[in-house]
Protein backbone atom coordinates (compact mmCIF):
# COMPACT_ATOMS: atom_id res chain seq x y z
CA UNK A 1 0.00 0.00 0.00
CA UNK A 2 1.17 3.60 -0.46
CA UNK A 3 0.44 6.80 1.44
CA UNK A 4 -2.61 8.93 -0.53
CA UNK A 5 -1.12 12.02 0.53
CA UNK A 6 2.08 13.75 2.68
CA UNK A 7 1.79 13.58 6.60
CA UNK A 8 -0.16 16.21 7.72
CA UNK A 9 -2.72 17.00 4.84
CA UNK A 10 -5.87 14.94 4.90
CA UNK A 11 -6.79 12.56 2.04
CA UNK A 12 -8.56 14.35 -1.28
CA UNK A 13 -11.97 14.32 -1.43
CA UNK A 14 -14.34 13.27 -4.61
CA UNK A 15 -15.42 17.25 -4.87
CA UNK A 16 -11.44 18.30 -4.96
CA UNK A 17 -10.42 15.43 -8.05
CA UNK A 18 -13.83 16.53 -10.03
CA UNK A 19 -13.05 16.94 -13.54
CA UNK A 20 -9.79 15.66 -13.34
CA UNK A 21 -8.37 13.53 -16.02
CA UNK A 22 -5.89 11.14 -15.30
CA UNK A 23 -2.79 12.07 -17.99
CA UNK A 24 -0.32 8.97 -18.49
CA UNK A 25 3.53 10.48 -17.89
CA UNK A 26 5.27 9.28 -21.11
CA UNK A 27 8.37 7.08 -19.50
CA UNK A 28 10.92 5.29 -21.48
CA UNK A 29 9.97 2.30 -22.81
CA UNK A 30 11.12 -0.68 -20.81
CA UNK A 31 12.57 0.78 -18.45
CA UNK A 32 12.30 -0.45 -14.93
CA UNK A 33 12.14 0.07 -11.05
CA UNK A 34 11.50 -2.20 -7.72
CA UNK A 35 9.78 -1.68 -4.76
CA UNK A 36 10.32 -4.04 -2.12
CA UNK A 37 8.55 -4.25 1.12
CA UNK A 38 10.79 -5.96 4.12
CA UNK A 39 9.97 -7.30 7.72
CA UNK A 40 11.47 -5.36 10.51
CA UNK A 41 12.84 -8.28 13.33
CA UNK A 42 13.67 -8.39 16.78
CA UNK A 43 17.10 -10.01 17.66
CA UNK A 44 15.69 -12.22 20.53
CA UNK A 45 12.85 -13.89 19.31
CA UNK A 46 12.47 -12.94 15.88
CA UNK A 47 9.24 -11.93 15.92
CA UNK A 48 8.26 -8.58 13.91
CA UNK A 49 9.31 -5.36 15.80
CA UNK A 50 8.12 -1.76 15.71
CA UNK A 51 11.04 0.17 14.47
CA UNK A 52 9.59 1.10 11.37
CA UNK A 53 10.01 5.38 12.46
CA UNK A 54 13.66 4.97 14.29
CA UNK A 55 14.76 2.93 11.20
CA UNK A 56 13.58 5.79 8.12
CA UNK A 57 14.99 8.42 10.61
CA UNK A 58 18.36 7.18 10.93
CA UNK A 59 18.76 5.63 7.05
CA UNK A 60 17.92 9.65 6.32
CA UNK A 61 20.73 11.25 8.08
CA UNK A 62 23.17 10.30 5.64
CA UNK A 63 23.06 9.84 2.01
CA UNK A 64 21.80 6.31 1.10
CA UNK A 65 20.82 4.44 -2.70
CA UNK A 66 17.18 4.12 -3.37
CA UNK A 67 13.99 5.27 -1.21
CA UNK A 68 13.11 4.38 2.23
CA UNK A 69 9.56 5.11 3.21
CA UNK A 70 7.21 3.53 5.54
CA UNK A 71 4.25 0.94 4.88
CA UNK A 72 1.09 0.29 6.88
CA UNK A 73 2.42 -0.95 10.22
CA UNK A 74 5.29 -0.01 12.19
CA UNK A 75 6.59 -3.39 11.71
CA UNK A 76 7.36 -3.14 8.07
CA UNK A 77 9.64 -1.00 5.59
CA UNK A 78 9.13 -0.49 1.69
CA UNK A 79 12.44 0.19 0.02
CA UNK A 80 12.31 1.69 -3.69
CA UNK A 81 15.02 1.66 -6.83
CA UNK A 82 15.56 4.09 -9.11
CA UNK A 83 14.70 3.52 -12.49
CA UNK A 84 16.95 1.30 -14.86
CA UNK A 85 17.23 0.13 -18.05
CA UNK A 86 19.80 -2.72 -17.62
CA UNK A 87 19.46 -5.45 -15.10
CA UNK A 88 23.22 -5.07 -14.03
CA UNK A 89 22.31 -1.95 -12.73
CA UNK A 90 19.07 -2.13 -10.90
CA UNK A 91 21.17 -5.49 -9.31
CA UNK A 92 23.95 -3.34 -7.77
CA UNK A 93 21.56 -0.59 -6.72
CA UNK A 94 19.02 -3.87 -4.79
CA UNK A 95 22.63 -4.94 -3.92
CA UNK A 96 23.41 -1.34 -2.32
CA UNK A 97 20.31 -0.90 -0.22
CA UNK A 98 19.93 -4.03 1.10
CA UNK A 99 23.47 -3.04 2.87
CA UNK A 100 23.07 0.17 3.83
CA UNK A 101 19.72 -0.99 5.60
CA UNK A 102 20.97 -3.15 7.31
CA UNK A 103 23.85 -1.50 8.58
CA UNK A 104 21.86 1.16 10.19
CA UNK A 105 19.22 -1.58 11.23
CA UNK A 106 22.32 -3.22 13.12
CA UNK A 107 22.99 -0.02 15.15
CA UNK A 108 19.39 -0.30 16.00
CA UNK A 109 19.60 -3.99 16.98
CA UNK A 110 16.99 -4.98 14.56
CA UNK A 111 16.86 -7.33 11.76
CA UNK A 112 15.73 -7.33 8.35
CA UNK A 113 14.69 -10.24 6.00
CA UNK A 114 12.64 -10.75 2.65
CA UNK A 115 9.69 -13.26 2.47
CA UNK A 116 5.63 -12.62 1.94
CA UNK A 117 4.74 -13.09 5.55
CA UNK A 118 6.05 -13.45 9.38
CA UNK A 119 5.72 -17.35 9.97
CA UNK A 120 4.67 -16.51 13.15
CA UNK A 121 4.03 -13.18 14.05
CA UNK A 122 0.06 -11.81 15.69
CA UNK A 123 -2.11 -9.19 13.24
CA UNK A 124 -3.81 -7.88 16.45
CA UNK A 125 0.24 -6.78 18.29
CA UNK A 126 0.72 -4.96 15.16
CA UNK A 127 0.33 -0.85 15.23
CA UNK A 128 -0.44 0.98 11.98
CA UNK A 129 2.10 3.88 10.92
CA UNK A 130 1.02 7.26 11.74
CA UNK A 131 0.15 8.87 8.90
CA UNK A 132 -3.12 10.27 7.48
CA UNK A 133 -3.40 7.52 4.63
CA UNK A 134 -2.76 4.86 6.77
CA UNK A 135 -5.08 5.93 9.75
CA UNK A 136 -7.56 6.48 7.16
CA UNK A 137 -6.98 2.71 5.63
CA UNK A 138 -7.24 1.33 9.23
CA UNK A 139 -10.60 3.16 9.60
CA UNK A 140 -12.07 1.74 6.37
CA UNK A 141 -10.81 -1.60 6.28
CA UNK A 142 -10.61 -2.32 10.62
CA UNK A 143 -8.74 -5.32 11.34
CA UNK A 144 -7.96 -6.43 7.63
CA UNK A 145 -5.70 -3.01 7.66
CA UNK A 146 -3.65 -4.71 10.53
CA UNK A 147 -3.70 -8.38 8.75
CA UNK A 148 -2.04 -6.72 5.59
CA UNK A 149 1.08 -6.76 7.42
CA UNK A 150 2.11 -8.91 4.43
CA UNK A 151 5.09 -8.12 2.22
CA UNK A 152 5.83 -8.19 -1.24
CA UNK A 153 7.38 -7.02 -4.59
CA UNK A 154 6.50 -4.24 -7.11
CA UNK A 155 7.93 -4.23 -10.12
CA UNK A 156 6.98 -1.00 -12.58
CA UNK A 157 8.14 -1.06 -16.24
CA UNK A 158 8.29 1.91 -18.37
CA UNK A 159 5.58 2.69 -21.11
CA UNK A 160 5.48 5.48 -23.90
CA UNK A 161 1.59 5.86 -23.82
CA UNK A 162 -1.38 4.87 -21.72
CA UNK A 163 -2.48 2.65 -24.49
CA UNK A 164 0.31 0.87 -24.52
CA UNK A 165 0.25 -0.02 -20.34
CA UNK A 166 -3.12 -1.20 -21.18
CA UNK A 167 -1.92 -3.83 -23.62
CA UNK A 168 1.00 -5.03 -20.74
CA UNK A 169 -1.70 -4.80 -18.03
CA UNK A 170 -4.34 -7.35 -20.11
CA UNK A 171 -1.21 -9.06 -21.85
CA UNK A 172 0.48 -10.00 -18.52
CA UNK A 173 -2.38 -11.70 -16.75
CA UNK A 174 -1.17 -14.70 -18.45
CA UNK A 175 2.59 -14.06 -16.83
CA UNK A 176 0.90 -13.58 -13.79
CA UNK A 177 1.54 -17.32 -12.05
CA UNK A 178 5.30 -17.36 -13.10
CA UNK A 179 5.82 -14.37 -10.71
CA UNK A 180 3.85 -15.59 -8.36
CA UNK A 181 5.76 -19.10 -7.96
CA UNK A 182 9.05 -17.20 -9.03
CA UNK A 183 8.71 -14.94 -5.95
CA UNK A 184 6.68 -17.70 -3.75
CA UNK A 185 7.90 -17.00 -0.34
CA UNK A 186 4.99 -16.92 2.31
CA UNK A 187 4.24 -20.88 3.09
CA UNK A 188 3.71 -20.01 6.97
CA UNK A 189 1.26 -17.58 8.35
CA UNK A 190 0.04 -17.61 11.75
CA UNK A 191 2.28 -19.86 13.28
CA UNK A 192 0.85 -22.73 10.69
CA UNK A 193 2.10 -23.87 7.58
CA UNK A 194 -0.83 -22.96 5.07
CA UNK A 195 0.12 -25.59 2.72
CA UNK A 196 0.39 -22.53 0.28
CA UNK A 197 3.93 -21.68 -1.66
CA UNK A 198 2.58 -17.92 -1.53
CA UNK A 199 -0.15 -17.37 0.92
CA UNK A 200 0.35 -13.50 0.73
CA UNK A 201 -2.09 -13.29 -1.96
CA UNK A 202 -5.27 -14.33 0.38
CA UNK A 203 -4.31 -11.09 2.45
CA UNK A 204 -4.73 -9.19 -0.60
CA UNK A 205 -7.88 -10.79 -1.93
CA UNK A 206 -9.82 -9.76 1.12
CA UNK A 207 -9.89 -6.30 -0.19
CA UNK A 208 -12.71 -4.94 -2.33
CA UNK A 209 -10.58 -3.64 -4.69
CA UNK A 210 -8.29 -6.19 -5.54
CA UNK A 211 -8.07 -8.58 -8.08
CA UNK A 212 -7.47 -7.65 -11.97
CA UNK A 213 -8.21 -4.68 -14.10
CA UNK A 214 -11.28 -4.15 -15.66
CA UNK A 215 -11.18 -5.14 -19.19
CA UNK A 216 -10.44 -1.80 -21.42
CA UNK A 217 -7.76 -1.40 -23.55
CA UNK A 218 -7.87 2.51 -24.49
CA UNK A 219 -6.62 5.12 -22.33
CA UNK A 220 -9.81 7.15 -23.13
CA UNK A 221 -11.66 4.19 -22.07
CA UNK A 222 -9.69 3.67 -18.83
CA UNK A 223 -10.56 7.15 -17.98
CA UNK A 224 -14.20 6.98 -18.46
CA UNK A 225 -14.15 4.22 -16.34
CA UNK A 226 -12.34 6.11 -13.55
CA UNK A 227 -14.20 8.78 -13.23
CA UNK A 228 -17.70 6.79 -13.16
CA UNK A 229 -15.54 5.01 -9.97
CA UNK A 230 -14.62 8.46 -8.65
CA UNK A 231 -18.11 10.27 -8.79
CA UNK A 232 -19.77 7.33 -7.27
CA UNK A 233 -17.29 7.80 -3.97
CA UNK A 234 -15.50 4.70 -4.63
CA UNK A 235 -12.11 5.57 -5.29
CA UNK A 236 -10.29 8.93 -4.53
CA UNK A 237 -7.01 7.97 -6.54
CA UNK A 238 -5.51 5.59 -8.93
CA UNK A 239 -3.98 4.45 -5.35
CA UNK A 240 -7.32 2.41 -4.20
CA UNK A 241 -7.14 0.16 -6.66
CA UNK A 242 -5.24 -3.19 -5.54
CA UNK A 243 -5.39 -4.91 -8.56
CA UNK A 244 -2.89 -7.54 -9.03
CA UNK A 245 -1.33 -5.42 -12.34
CA UNK A 246 -2.27 -1.94 -12.24
CA UNK A 247 -0.86 1.12 -14.39
CA UNK A 248 0.63 3.94 -13.01
CA UNK A 249 -0.44 7.33 -14.82
CA UNK A 250 1.57 9.23 -12.37
CA UNK A 251 4.75 7.51 -13.28
CA UNK A 252 4.28 6.78 -17.02
CA UNK A 253 4.46 2.40 -15.69
CA UNK A 254 2.94 -0.51 -15.28
CA UNK A 255 3.06 -2.55 -12.01
CA UNK A 256 3.10 -5.96 -11.32
CA UNK A 257 1.98 -6.29 -7.62
CA UNK A 258 1.94 -10.20 -6.99
CA UNK A 259 4.55 -11.13 -6.59
CA UNK A 260 6.25 -12.25 -2.57
CA UNK A 261 9.01 -10.29 -1.62
CA UNK A 262 11.71 -12.79 -2.48
CA UNK A 263 14.15 -14.60 0.50
CA UNK A 264 17.52 -12.25 -1.66
CA UNK A 265 18.03 -9.14 -3.49
CA UNK A 266 19.19 -11.22 -6.26
CA UNK A 267 16.45 -12.96 -6.88
CA UNK A 268 14.12 -9.67 -6.52
CA UNK A 269 16.07 -7.97 -9.53
CA UNK A 270 16.09 -11.14 -11.80
CA UNK A 271 12.18 -11.06 -11.59
CA UNK A 272 12.38 -7.31 -12.41
CA UNK A 273 14.84 -8.56 -15.18
CA UNK A 274 11.60 -11.46 -16.34
CA UNK A 275 9.47 -8.61 -16.24
CA UNK A 276 11.41 -6.34 -18.43
CA UNK A 277 12.22 -9.25 -21.14
CA UNK A 278 8.48 -10.36 -21.07
CA UNK A 279 7.42 -7.01 -21.50
CA UNK A 280 9.69 -6.46 -24.56
CA UNK A 281 8.06 -9.65 -26.37
CA UNK A 282 4.75 -8.75 -25.65
CA UNK A 283 5.26 -4.95 -27.04
CA UNK A 284 7.22 -5.82 -30.53
CA UNK A 285 5.62 -9.64 -31.20
CA UNK A 286 2.16 -8.67 -29.69
CA UNK A 287 1.79 -12.89 -29.80
CA UNK A 288 -2.27 -12.53 -29.11
CA UNK A 289 -4.58 -10.27 -29.71
CA UNK A 290 -6.55 -9.78 -26.54
CA UNK A 291 -10.17 -10.45 -26.04
CA UNK A 292 -12.10 -11.01 -22.46
CA UNK A 293 -11.94 -14.92 -23.20
CA UNK A 294 -8.48 -14.85 -22.30
CA UNK A 295 -8.87 -14.14 -18.82
CA UNK A 296 -11.30 -17.01 -18.20
CA UNK A 297 -8.74 -18.95 -16.78
CA UNK A 298 -7.07 -16.22 -14.94
CA UNK A 299 -8.26 -17.01 -11.30
CA UNK A 300 -7.52 -20.77 -12.23
CA UNK A 301 -3.75 -20.62 -12.80
CA UNK A 302 -3.32 -17.93 -10.47
CA UNK A 303 -4.82 -20.39 -6.92
CA UNK A 304 -2.65 -22.96 -8.64
CA UNK A 305 0.53 -20.84 -8.38
CA UNK A 306 -0.04 -19.71 -4.60
CA UNK A 307 -1.03 -23.73 -4.17
CA UNK A 308 1.36 -25.43 -5.53
CA UNK A 309 3.98 -23.01 -7.50
CA UNK A 310 6.38 -25.06 -10.19
CA UNK A 311 3.63 -28.30 -9.94
CA UNK A 312 0.82 -26.05 -10.14
CA UNK A 313 -1.31 -26.83 -13.16
CA UNK A 314 -1.95 -24.18 -16.08
CA UNK A 315 -4.36 -23.71 -18.91
CA UNK A 316 -3.01 -21.64 -21.88
CA UNK A 317 -5.45 -19.23 -22.59
CA UNK A 318 -5.30 -19.44 -26.03
CA UNK A 319 -4.81 -22.97 -26.59
CA UNK A 320 -6.81 -24.03 -23.66
CA UNK A 321 -4.58 -27.16 -23.10
CA UNK A 322 -3.24 -28.10 -19.47
CA UNK A 323 0.55 -27.87 -18.75
CA UNK A 324 2.29 -27.86 -15.98
CA UNK A 325 3.76 -24.50 -14.68
CA UNK A 326 7.06 -26.01 -15.02
CA UNK A 327 6.78 -26.66 -18.92
CA UNK A 328 4.83 -23.33 -19.38
CA UNK A 329 7.71 -21.20 -17.82
CA UNK A 330 10.46 -23.16 -20.14
CA UNK A 331 8.44 -23.30 -22.91
CA UNK A 332 8.04 -19.28 -22.35
CA UNK A 333 12.05 -19.20 -21.48
CA UNK A 334 12.11 -20.42 -25.07
CA UNK A 335 10.23 -17.70 -26.71
CA UNK A 336 12.32 -14.96 -24.71
CA UNK A 337 15.29 -15.78 -25.63
CA UNK A 338 16.24 -13.19 -28.68
CA UNK A 339 14.21 -10.38 -26.69
CA UNK A 340 16.72 -11.72 -23.34
CA UNK A 341 19.53 -11.10 -25.77
CA UNK A 342 18.71 -7.86 -26.54
CA UNK A 343 18.33 -6.82 -22.79
CA UNK A 344 21.50 -8.72 -21.51
CA UNK A 345 19.02 -10.47 -19.41
CA UNK A 346 20.19 -14.53 -20.49
CA UNK A 347 22.20 -14.94 -16.47
CA UNK A 348 18.94 -13.93 -14.83
CA UNK A 349 16.75 -15.32 -17.14
CA UNK A 350 19.04 -18.98 -16.29
CA UNK A 351 18.66 -18.53 -12.97
CA UNK A 352 15.04 -18.36 -13.01
CA UNK A 353 14.71 -21.25 -15.25
CA UNK A 354 16.59 -22.87 -12.99
CA UNK A 355 14.86 -21.90 -9.57
CA UNK A 356 11.53 -23.93 -12.30
CA UNK A 357 13.73 -26.31 -13.25
CA UNK A 358 14.68 -27.67 -9.99
CA UNK A 359 11.86 -26.68 -7.53
CA UNK A 360 13.94 -24.11 -6.02
CA UNK A 361 11.37 -21.73 -4.52
CA UNK A 362 11.91 -19.78 -1.45
CA UNK A 363 9.12 -21.35 0.16
CA UNK A 364 10.78 -24.66 -0.64
CA UNK A 365 14.20 -23.70 1.03
CA UNK A 366 11.82 -22.20 3.90
CA UNK A 367 9.76 -25.75 4.77
CA UNK A 368 13.67 -27.63 4.61
CA UNK A 369 14.82 -25.49 7.23
CA UNK A 370 12.21 -25.77 9.17
CA UNK A 371 12.19 -29.58 9.00
CA UNK A 372 15.51 -29.07 10.28
CA UNK A 373 14.58 -27.86 13.33
CA UNK A 374 10.70 -27.30 13.73
CA UNK A 375 11.45 -24.07 15.04
CA UNK A 376 9.14 -21.07 13.32
CA UNK A 377 12.20 -18.65 15.14
CA UNK A 378 14.73 -20.61 14.11
CA UNK A 379 13.43 -20.03 10.85
CA UNK A 380 13.26 -16.71 10.58
CA UNK A 381 16.70 -15.81 11.71
CA UNK A 382 17.80 -17.84 8.85
CA UNK A 383 15.74 -16.25 6.56
CA UNK A 384 17.64 -12.68 7.82
CA UNK A 385 20.92 -14.39 7.25
CA UNK A 386 19.91 -14.80 3.85
CA UNK A 387 18.86 -11.59 2.90
CA UNK A 388 22.52 -10.39 4.14
CA UNK A 389 23.76 -13.25 1.86
CA UNK A 390 25.36 -15.32 4.74
CA UNK A 391 23.26 -18.95 3.98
Amino acid sequence: MEPLVESGNAPPTAADTAGETLEFKQSAPLSMGVELELQLVETRGCDLTRAASDLIELVERRPHPGEVKPEITESMIEVATGVHHRYDALAAELAAIRDALGAAAERLNVLVCGGGAHPFQHWPERQIYDRPRFRHLSDLYGYLAKQFTVFGQHIHIGCPHGDDALYLVHALARYVPHFVAFAASSPYSQGTDTQFESARLNAVSAFPLSGRAPFVLRWSEFNEYFAKMRRLGIVESMKDFYWDIRPKPEFGTVEIRVCDTPLTAERAGAIAAYAQTIARYLLIERPVQLTEDLLLTYSYNRFQSCRFAFDGDFIDPVSQKHSSLRDEIAATMERLEPHARELETEEPLAALAAVARENASDARWMRSRYQLTGSLHDLVWQQCRRWRGEV
